[in-house]
């Protein structure tokens, strides 16, 4: 079985792993765009451009091995995306690299501020933003690009379009659509309030926390409980959340039941959980194996394990 879970939330396919203080990565393959790298699992090694939140080891371990694996197997030099601070550490991490294995593995480590966009493809961009976590961190919305002819023009002929356009006339509106927004390590603050991330099609959020006695716990270390998921949900009421970072303390299945005394039924309905299996059925059995002569074979009914 793949280690890397693969959900699909929003129309969006995501393939990824998270658990708090070992390892989370998330990469949106389609888009061609990776968030936080984990331990660098082989899925994302072809991804072009990865978006680093923070430098904390379980999420930013396999940087160097990103790097290294995309020259072995022949493909361009990454993109690390990554706050503009960390950004001379991480290449002075690669130059360390380069004097072990006595060979450099190139890439380009772009450092960026809050709000300065990154593009991907002509109809595609990054927009990282500030989070609330120690030390220099960010999250990041992956925006599509597009571009309406504006209504003044409606009814206009292709010719008439492009006299205008010849006189240095804009006749065309950007619009921009917010598709998935990745928070992060964080806990609740200004980013709640921007409006692309609460316009986003899908977020993915960090709900390290779920027992009462860890409020103070989830406080000291920036992290989402799980008793502040409704004022979340209330500020993105169209967005699929995806949660993410559980630990190893909290089975999944108890997190679920306090998650449903915690939200609305129909809250409940836009919450997916990362790290949650689908259910195992067991294989049919080969028609030649259900009878043999006279003598019928008993089968298990479908979804029986």
């Amino acid at each position: 079985m793949a280690r890397l879970l693969d959900k699909t939330l929003g129309g969006i396919r995501l393939l990824g792993f998270s658990l708090a203080g070992e390892e989370t990565v998330l990469a949106a393959p389609e888009y061609n765009v990776c968030f936080d790298v984990g331990r660098a699992p082989r899925e994302i090694i072809s991804i072009d451009n990865l978006c680093l939140t923070h430098g904390h080891m379980d999420h930013a371990a396999g940087i160097a091995y990103y790097l290294s694996q995309r020259t072995f197997v022949g493909n361009s030099p990454g993109r690390v995306i990554v706050h503009r601070a960390l950004a001379p550490s991480i290449q002075k991490l690669m130059d360390v690299w380069a004097d072990i294995e006595g060979h450099p593995s190139p890439g380009d480590i772009r450092g960026v501020m809050p709000f300065e966009d990154v593009p991907i493809r002509r109809d595609l961009l990054i927009r990282p933003f500030d989070v609330a976590h120690p030390g220099k961190s960010l999250g990041f919305t992956l925006i599509e690009v597009r571009h309406k002819l504006k209504a003044e023009f409606h009814g206009k002929s292709g010719p008439q379009l492009v006299a205008l356009k010849r006189e240095g006339i804009e006749i065309e509106e950007r619009l921009e659509v917010p598709l998935l927004t990745y928070i992060g390590d964080t806990a609740l603050g200004r980013w709640l309030k921007l409006d692309f991330v609460q316009q986003s099609r899908v977020v993915v959020l960090e709900c390290t926390f779920f027992d009462r006695e860890h409020v103070t716990r989830a406080r000291a270390g920036r992290h989402i409980h799980v008793n502040e998921l409704p004022e979340v949900l209330a500020a993105l009421p169209e967005s699929q959340i995806l949660l993410t970072h559980l630990t190893r303390r909290t089975d999944l299945r108890h997190a679920k039941h306090i998650l449903e005394q915690t939200v609305s039924p129909d809250d409940a309905q836009r919450l997916t959980f990362l790290m949650e299996r689908p259910p195992r059925t067991a294989p049919r059995r080969p028609e030649s194996l259900r009878s043999q002569g006279d003598t019928k074979v008993a089968v298990d009914p479908p979804g029986r394990t």
